[in-house]
């Protein structure tokens, strides 16, 4: 019996130390090595007690879509990175993915120590991601805001997730990425991917639905992000679902600045 602990994260990402939650903090981290450059990260919300499947909303929608960059030479580099990126790796594939636009906290009965989760998501693409996120030219991307979802909202921002998983004689899993890959080959990391809008039917924006049915949306979406992560360690490590002795935390919302 394996135990999973889970988290969500914007992606690139590196994990961060936990804090007590819920609250929001600014890490700063210098990775070490001959011409490695330190880079800080944003710690946006830490709950390590965890938080179970009840206080998990989403709010999906394309409000939270991705703002095309007004410079349209720096648009059409998405293009041209990608298009290069296949030259060098054919297996590459433009899969759809949620965007993380951001979150926000909910009061249960205005008491604090309730608090729940919404995350604020559109769809992105890889295409997108390696055009923006991994750009070389990714800061100029970004908008002078304090406010994050002001300051990304020419990024990507693809929501990934990833997982601990300890095994029964308490070590921990670590995997070793592929080198066909399109970012970080052959990087240690734990197990995880994305949750899949594909999984629950979405390849785009609906624009032809009522209330109800958005509600009902955005329960399937908040279902996929706990479904997602198990597909992924289940995948990835090759073992039965059965015999993960998991809970879905959401630990960390990690965004690299």
């Amino acid at each position: 019996m394996a135990r999973v602990v889970s988290y969500l994260r914007p992606l690139p990402h590196l994990l961060s130390p936990l804090l007590p939650s819920p609250t929001m903090t600014t890490i700063s981290i210098s990775s070490g090595g001959a011409g490695v450059e330190g880079t800080s990260f944003k710690l946006l919300l830490s709950c390590p007690s965890g938080l179970p499947q009840s206080r998990v909303f989403v709010d999906f929608g394309p409000v939270h879509d991705r703002v095309p960059h007004p410079d349209a030479n720096l648009e059409e580099s998405i293009n041209e990175i990608w298009n290069r990126r296949l030259q060098e790796n054919p297996s590459l594939y433009n899969g759809t993915k949620f965007r993380y636009g951001g979150y926000s906290l909910l009061d249960a009965d205005g008491l604090d120590q309730e608090l729940s989760v919404c995350l604020l998501l559109g769809l992105t693409d890889y295409r997108t991601f390696m055009g923006t996120n991994l750009n070389p030219l990714w800061k100029k991307f970004l908008v002078s805001s304090e406010d994050d979802s002001v300051c990304c909202r020419h990024m990507s921002n693809p929501l990934g997730n990833g997982a601990i998983v300890q095994t029964s004689d308490r070590r921990i899993l670590v995997l070793q990425r592929s080198n066909n890959v399109g970012e970080f080959p052959g990087y240690y990391v734990f197990p995880g991917g994305h949750s899949e809008p594909q999984e629950i039917g979405i390849s785009e924006h609906e624009t032809d639905k009522n209330s109800m049915d958005s509600r009902l949306l955005n329960e399937k979406v908040s279902q996929e992000m706990f479904d997602g992560i198990i597909r992924e360690v289940v995948e990835e490590i090759g073992v039965p679902g059965e015999s993960l002795d998991g809970y879905w935390s959401n630990e960390a919302v990690v965004e690299e600045l």
